[in-house]
């Protein structure tokens, strides 16, 4: 990276001068303020804006090309702003949804802009608001603040200015880490006066996006400090057990590391409103075709009509053939425009409204105990939740709860803690008087535990619970008669609490000893020496003298590394080994507890070579990592400890439910790989009989022939910058189906952010280059051979995707919103995200549905969101549930929405053929006006709100019903025209039945004449579409039976009006057909013909109907009917068997501790001198 962001301290002018160019010859400030602005809109651009969004969607184009017809007095059939009304309102209806929306995110960005902090002005500290702070400020954090921009740790209050930090809001781990300042700024800047004159002047990378790494120099007095990311404080991080700290801003506003992080608002359109676009598009045209061939049609059919009939030619003097055929073009264009019509936008709008009330409503998503409803945050994405083939969640707060708990241990070959659920007392009687450290109830609670150890007859069990008090790095700080423990890490904290409750009380450090209370009685133990946490030697041991002067080694750690570090293997370890087995099939993380005597002699000699060696400046670590594995042998097995990672309730389930109705789900975190792994197994992501294929199987090429080694193949040619032809060769490789027997067998993949890194930086530096110019000539040459980033992309997709399950672990915020790019772009498949911190909101915004769950780490992941839930678990409900009848209604709203609208207006155009081509409508035209808005459109409206095919338990019982809307079952381009063709063969049936009847024939009545033949064409085609929506309404309420009851009432009502006697001499020239229902339909002669045309239009429907189901052609719920009941359904708490041994293939050992802190500890850097009560 270049290093051209310079900084210099106290001095804004300086930074004021730089600009930078952002399009054409614009220009802005190089250093952003700290101001940060997330809504879409202002006052002025709102209009323009959302107008020019709305105007995307094809249809609204459509309806204002009908209005600027409408406007032409020789073709208009409407007054232009009858139509205008119904547009206006249905951009009023959007546009006020995006504005409620958006006022939201304004009301957000002014909270956090408002927020208050101190600001070096002049020669001392000001508060101000987040939105002052400038790049180069010196700013004053106080304990529980958060972080406002990304600063340099000058100094803290703490010693050798340590700070204390949480990044929940970050990536979601509640656990402490620590950041250091440098120790010239720690020494030199002690007061207000001396930050006032600091001068200093960083030199680093540009923004960017990369949260784990920062590289850069502070220059000052003349020398030069090299600066890490562990000097750095990120904005979003929250102060803790630090009381004051300084920091120099070096990246604000969206220029920091999170909001770099944070990915831009995207209009999201589901799957059905991008084909409806088409759909719209498709309909146009072929409704222009048909005007042309009609308008043609009426030309030829004028020229031949004056021909033969000379004497009508002074009817004719003003106009030629040519010019009837084009104003009968228009006037059929609008005659047949509404094909499409606008009430079917309104009514579609309504349809998702109510179906986002109903997920809001759902009292099976609503949590008690937290009083969180379920939330439909976007109103018009409902039938998308119907299609999700990809889920994309968060680890921590999303899938656990991030709380550790101690559930089980085994001591000297016995298991204690096997009684979930149990609340035992303590013993009565027994006296214990350190029950008052306590302040959080224990999971744990064994009497027979308690009893053993409070006799303390057992010396494995009694230096069993001394190793969990000494073993560790914890902080404790003293807040009135309560000790509170601070940790580096949830599972420390799970150990020393449990140690506490069972007796052992961790009661101070100092920076070479430990205080401990052990059953009431206070002893001091001198620490020798930290053998400090590594991952890659995944324990860490303690050097102590206890108050008798023997010298112990206490050491924790995974239970490969300390099994083969026993100085003997008896029935006691054997039977810990099993007990190890057995907590890891229960998905419990464990941990080893081993330790040893030293001798004096032996201490004396490894003490003299640990001094040399961690003075040495090459090579330390390899040195030290020496020492320790010299005096980590002969240990003596204690036993082993299980402590349980805290699914949220029903993950598992909900988990297996989602596989079962074919959605895939990956696991992306910013925790370490054996933690993720645990969940993965915990949450029955991961089962043991999967091959689970880790970075290094991924990125060395295989040499067994295995189904993935071609696309790794691929992606070596590709990496390799090999010829062209090789490429075109990996890419049909990439094509070919995976083998048979390999495409049975279950695989997991589980990568790190930095392996994503290298796929994903080919990608990355193809869209850097050359801005839009370059993705274009990109997208252009994309038909020729594949770019190898591309490739290299697919491969690691198309392994991905033939995989049960991926987990992605040490991700960042960015890398989440890239993997769902990926899966989108190779895969077009429909993606959900589902997180709950401020690292999920990209990925969320990204996805096509966002879910934000509403948990402890505040409400970004909610206010990015399209949907907030209080739980994972009502993610089966939402999808399986919500989702799959929101498809379902949509899907058959269209459907029927589009037949009536055919099977009604189609004769318009059968009619053309015997009216002489000429525009003339064959309805009245209130029948045309009415039609879509009160005849037909209330029965499709409840089959919309209301239709189920199977109840809300049997969803959750066939989770297999969901493939339907993966595949495009219910609305796709072929039932568009199978639709189109059942449309067209009622309206010509309707048209046809009437024309032959009226052809010959009259009834008892006089009633040949054109208005009553209009009655009659009107009145089959309306009973047709009814009885069509009766016999495929699914789901029977009262509302679908006074929908149907009302559409005929109003018919029946609106005829009256219209064509009564008296609004026909009131206004003749608007009410046309007086009295034309009453004659006609008062035929029984007519009426035949009624019955005949439903006959014929009825006839069809239910003979397909019979005959799937004679032929077996059953649908998929009759399918799943038919074996739920031959077979009973397995439950759905799987669990695999383990094999012997399997647990050495997965340790479930996961200890997500974070090195460093035993080397604080050692040198003091973290304990405050002369106080040995209390270490922050």
């Amino acid at each position: 990276p270049a290093f051209t962001w310079e900084v210099r301290a106290n001095d804004r002018n300086y930074h004021v001068q730089f600009k930078k160019k952002f399009a054409f010859c614009l220009t802005k400030k190089k250093y952003a303020g700290n101001a940060i602005k997330t809504a879409k809109y202002n006052i002025f651009t709102f209009l323009p804006l959302n107008l020019y969004e709305q105007f995307h969607r094809m249809a609204n184009v459509y309806f204002v090309f009908v209005i600027l017809l409408q406007t032409f007095p020789e073709i208009s059939t409407l007054p232009w702003y009858t139509l205008l009304f119904p547009l206006s309102c249905l951009l009023t209806i959007r546009g006020l949804r995006d504005l409620i929306d958006d006022v939201g995110r304004h009301q957000s960005d002014r909270n956090i802009n408002s927020r208050p902090c101190e600001i070096l002005s002049g020669k001392s500290f000001r508060w101000q608001k987040w939105r002052d702070i400038c790049v180069g400020d010196i700013v004053r954090l106080h304990k529980e603040s958060f972080v406002p921009a990304d600063m340099l740790l000058l100094c803290s209050s703490e010693p050798s200015s340590l700070c204390y930090v949480e990044t929940a809001d970050i990536d979601g781990e509640t656990n402490l880490k620590f950041r250091q300042a440098l120790l010239v700024t720690h020494q030199e800047l002690v007061s207000e006066e001396s930050l006032a004159t600091f001068d200093g002047e960083v030199t680093c990378e540009e923004p960017n996006s990369r949260m784990h790494s920062f590289t850069g120099t502070l220059e000052w007095r003349g020398e030069t400090y090299s600066l890490d990311s562990e000097r750095i404080l990120l904005r979003g991080c929250k102060l803790r057990n630090t009381d004051v700290c300084y920091g120099l801003v070096i990246y604000a506003g969206f220029d920091s590391k999170i909001m770099r992080n944070c990915g831009k608002i995207k209009r999201k359109k589901t799957k059905l409103d991008r084909m409806m676009d088409r759909l719209v598009i498709i309909i146009f045209l072929v409704l222009l075709v048909t005007s042309l061939c009609l308008a043609i049609a009426s030309g030829f059919w004028a020229r031949m009509f004056q021909e033969k009939h000379s004497y009508l030619s002074a009817l004719y003097k003003n106009t030629t053939p040519a010019q009837q055929a084009f104003f009968n073009f228009w006037g059929f264009t609008i005659l047949l425009s509404i094909i499409i019509p606008m009430s079917m936008y309104i009514t579609f709008e309504f349809i998702y409204l109510v179906n986002s009330f109903f997920i809001n409503w759902d009292l099976e998503m609503y949590y008690a105990v937290k009083d969180i409803p379920a939330k439909a945050r976007s109103t018009s994405l409902n039938d998308q939740l119907g299609q999700i083939e990809y889920i994309f969640s968060d680890k921590t707060g999303t899938l656990t709860q991030n709380m550790m708990s101690f559930k089980k241990c085994c001591i000297n070959g016995t298991i204690y803690g096997t009684g979930p659920g149990h609340e035992n007392k303590q013993p009565s009687g027994s006296g214990l008087t350190w029950s008052h450290h306590g302040e959080k109830k224990l999971d744990f609670c064994d009497a027979t535990l308690l009893e053993a150890a409070w006799r303390d007859s057992d010396p494995v069990l009694r230096e069993f619970l001394r190793l969990l008090a000494l073993c560790h790095t914890v902080m404790v700080e003293e807040k009135g008669d309560q000790l509170v423990y601070q940790a580096a890490s949830p599972d420390e904290e799970a150990l020393v609490l449990a140690a506490r409750n069972l007796g052992y009380v961790f009661l101070a450090r100092t920076r070479d000893t430990i205080t401990i209370s052990e059953l009431g009685e206070k002893r001091t133990y001198k620490v020798l020496a930290m053998l400090d946490f590594n991952s890659d030697r995944k324990r860490m041991s303690v050097l102590v003298r206890d108050p008798q002067g023997t010298i112990r080694l206490y050491t924790k750690g995974a239970d490969t590394v300390i099994l083969e570090r026993l100085q003997r293997r008896g029935p006691n370890e054997t039977f810990t080994e099993m007990a190890l087995e057995r907590f890891a099939e229960e998905t419990l993380r464990t941990l080893c507890l081993a330790s040893k005597e030293v001798s004096e002699v032996e201490y004396s000699k490894w003490s003299r070579r640990h001094r040399e060696a961690s003075i040495l400046l090459q090579d330390r670590t390899r040195e030290l990592d020496k020492l320790y594995e010299e005096m980590e042998q002969n240990l003596q097995l204690l036993g082993a400890t299980a402590i349980e990672d805290k699914l949220q309730d029903g993950v598992p389930e909900t988990i297996q439910l989602l596989k079962l109705g074919n959605i895939k789900v990956w696991v992306l975190t910013g925790d370490k790989q054996e933690t993720a792994m645990n969940i993965g197994y915990a949450c029955k992501l991961l089962t043991d009989d999967m091959e689970i294929l880790e970075e290094k199987e991924i990125s060395s090429a295989p040499t067994i022939p295995s189904s993935h080694s071609e696309i790794l193949e691929a992606y070596w040619v590709s990496n390799n910058n090999l010829s062209g032809s090789e490429e075109v060769l990996c890419s049909s490789r990439l094509s070919q189906p995976c083998p048979e027997a390999s495409c049975h067998k279950k695989r997991a993949v589980i990568v790190s952010g930095d392996f994503l890194d290298k796929i994903l930086h080919v990608g990355e530096v193809l869209k850097e280059k050359k801005g839009w110019l370059w993705r274009r000539l990109a997208c252009c040459r994309a038909m020729g051979p594949q770019e190898p980033g591309s490739l290299v992309e697919k491969a690691f997709v198309d392994l991905a995707t033939s995989c049960q399950a991926v987990i992605c672990c040490r991700v960042t915020p960015k890398q989440k919103a890239l993997i769902v790019q990926l899966v989108k772009k190779h895969k077009k498949a429909i993606t959900l995200a589902i997180g709950d911190g401020a690292n999920d909101v990209n990925m969320i915004k990204t996805a096509d549905i966002g879910v934000g769950i509403s948990g402890l780490e505040g409400m970004q992941a909610v206010q990015c969101s399209d949907y907030a839930l209080a739980q994972f678990s009502y993610l089966q409900r939402l999808l399986l549930v919500h989702g799959r009848w929101a498809y379902l209604r949509i899907c058959k709203f269209l459907r029927y929405f589009f037949y009536k609208t055919f099977a009604g207006l189609m004769a318009q155009v059968w009619f053309a053929f015997h009216s002489g081509f000429t525009a003339q409508p064959l309805y009245e035209g209130w029948f045309l006006a009415l039609y879509n808005i009160f005849y037909t459109s209330y029965p499709v409206l409840s089959m919309g709100l209301l239709e189920q095919d199977v109840s809300a338990k049997k969803s959750l019982e066939f989770p297999e019903l969901y493939v339907i809307g993966q595949q495009d079952e219910l609305f796709n381009y072929r039932v568009f025209g199978i639709t189109l063709l059942h449309g067209v063969s009622t309206s010509l049936a309707s048209f046809y039945i009437a024309l032959w009847a009226f052809e010959d024939g009259i009834g008892s009545k006089v009633v040949g004449d054109y208005e009553s033949f209009a009655v009659t064409v009107a009145t089959s085609a309306l009973l047709s579409v009814l009885v069509e929506i009766i016999l495929d309404t699914k789901f029977w309420t009262v509302l679908s039976f006074l929908m149907v009851t009302a559409s005929l009432l109003l018919f029946c009502l609106f005829s009256f009006l219209t064509q009564s006697i008296d609004a026909f001499r009131i206004a003749p020239a608007v009410f046309r057909f007086p009295e034309a229902s009453r004659n006609a339909l008062t035929d029984p002669y007519i009426l035949l013909v009624v019955l005949l045309s439903l006959v014929v239009n009825t006839v069809p429907s239910l003979t397909v109907r019979l005959y799937r189901t004679i032929t077996g052609k059953n649908t998929i719920q009759q399918n799943i009917r038919l074996k739920a009941r031959q077979e009973p359904e397995p439950s759905v708490e799987l669990r695999a068997h383990v094999p012997h041994g399997s647990f050495h293939r997965r340790s479930s050992y996961a200890f997500s501790h974070q090195e460093g802190y035993a080397g604080l500890i050692t040198r003091g850097d973290s304990l405050r001198t002369g106080d040995t009560r209390r270490a922050t």
